[in-house]
């Protein structure tokens, strides 16, 4: 009997001594997505930190990207920087003259083991992040471009064919006219008017937004956005407002909310707004390629990338950028990247999972889902390529502040994209002496 207890105290001990157990490494991810986006981002890592045991991402949300970047900044000085961070496209060009402050992805994924194939990338896409040396800068993340969305009901009651969405801008003009003639009250609007009105409408048209390549040849690029077919495009617009063809409904994406609730018939927007226009219209609507002048030689081309990118701060161990290659590499799956694109709206960024999408049928049960890749997947030019710019958060707000002059009949199109082009100037030599 006293054996038996004593076997039993050291069977009871035995279960109480602690198991060594494998550490995992976290790699913090700070991020700027709200909404049903949030809940993508904390699936995503979720589903990584469920395909292994060695690594855990832990997603946070930092606030909105003009707050997100320079909180980054500050914490890297501080010795406390995430590992990733999501920067929107405009905050490009900064990064990259962050010297110490960034690790280049295509060195993160090099040191892990992984090639970086740009041909496996949508070239719009890729083509954007990659240094002129061919290697990868940031991860392609939430890409996005801009497209035109259709109220088909409202197509219907001013007796527009809804499955016809115009082509050109004149065509979208008189379609203005027959939707207000039919008492919509807004007959087009657009969200971000600086990314579709004056840079997407520059790349689709094959035209000039900035010297040097729009940027990628260097920091002494300058603006050129008040050339004849600018002017002349903003005119129109200008033209429109006083019609009450076009009404702005204010800055960022503060036209997608008129456009959900049936008030707005036509709007130039951001391809994301697909999961959010599917969970709030209630409506039949349509996506259709951004409008453009028919007369223009090389148009239409492809638009150009909006949305954000990964990026890897520097000063971090060795263990831990392996961590960092290994979600990227499982990000770029093939099937991971489709069921994104597809829940999102965002584009895949490898022709891979955007055919695994085609494969699917997502885009035949989804008429209009495939216009946003189909306006990327072509060959860029010099001119079309994308817009890298110093202080382009500054210039942005430059475009915002002068266009709203023009809606609100306070100044012409070419005294509005003068200001911008003299301004932005002043901010892009700013950026200059500064790198």
């Amino acid at each position: 009997m006293k054996k038996s207890l004593t076997a039993i105290a050291l069977a009871a001990c035995a279960l109480v001594v602690p198991v060594a157990s494998h550490a995992q490494t976290e790699i913090q991810w700070w991020h700027s997505m709200t909404g049903g986006l949030n809940d993508w981002v904390l699936d995503l890592a979720d589903g990584f930190n469920k395909s292994q045991k060695d690594y855990k991402i832990v997603p946070t949300y930092k606030g909105t990207y003009d707050e997100t970047m320079p909180a980054a900044v500050a914490a890297f000085r501080a010795g406390n920087a995430p590992h990733i961070l999501q920067v929107f496209e405009v905050g490009t060009a900064t990064m990259m003259a962050a010297k110490g402050a960034v690790v280049p992805v295509g060195k993160v994924l090099a040191d892990a083991g992984y090639k970086f194939d740009a041909k496996a990338y949508i070239p719009a896409v890729v083509g954007y992040y990659t240094a002129p040396n061919g290697q990868m800068l940031s991860f392609p993340f939430n890409s996005s471009t801009t497209i035109l969305n259709y109220n088909k009901d409202l197509f219907k009651k001013a007796g527009l064919d809804p499955n016809k969405p115009p082509v050109t801008w004149p065509e979208l003009v008189l379609a203005a006219a027959k939707l207000k003639a039919a008492g919509v009250t807004c007959p087009f609007t657009t969200s971000w008017q600086g990314w579709t009105q004056l840079e997407s409408f520059s790349t689709w048209h094959n035209t000039e937004f900035a010297t040097k390549g729009n940027g990628f040849g260097g920091t002494s690029a300058r603006l050129v956005t008040n050339s004849p077919l600018h002017v002349r495009h903003i005119e129109n617009l200008s033209n429109m407002a006083k019609q009450g063809l076009f009404v702005y409904r204010g800055r960022g994406n503060k036209a997608d909310a008129p456009f959900y609730s049936g008030e707005c018939a036509m709007a130039t927007a951001s391809s994301s707004t697909y999961a959010s226009i599917k969970k709030n219209a209630k409506f039949d609507f349509g996506i259709a390629p951004l409008p453009y002048y028919p007369d223009v030689a090389g148009a239409p081309q492809n638009t150009v990338i909006g949305g954000a990118s990964l990026w890897v701060m520097g000063g971090k161990k060795p263990a831990e950028y392996k961590g960092v290659a290994e979600f990227f590499n499982y990000l770029t799956n093939a099937d991971i990247q489709s069921k994104s694109h597809q829940r999102t709206g965002y584009l895949p960024i490898t022709l891979a999972s955007y055919k695994v999408t085609e494969d699917s049928g997502f885009y035949k049960q989804n008429p209009g889902t495939d216009v946003a890749v189909n306006q990327m997947i072509r060959k860029t030019t010099d001119k079309s390529r994308g817009i890298r710019l110093g202080n382009f958060i500054q210039v942005r707000a430059i475009e915002d502040e002068e266009l709203e002059q023009v809606w609100a009949g306070k100044k012409t199109a070419k005294e509005a994209l003068d200001a911008i082009v003299s301004r932005g100037n002043e901010q892009l030599e700013r950026f200059q002496k500064a790198n």
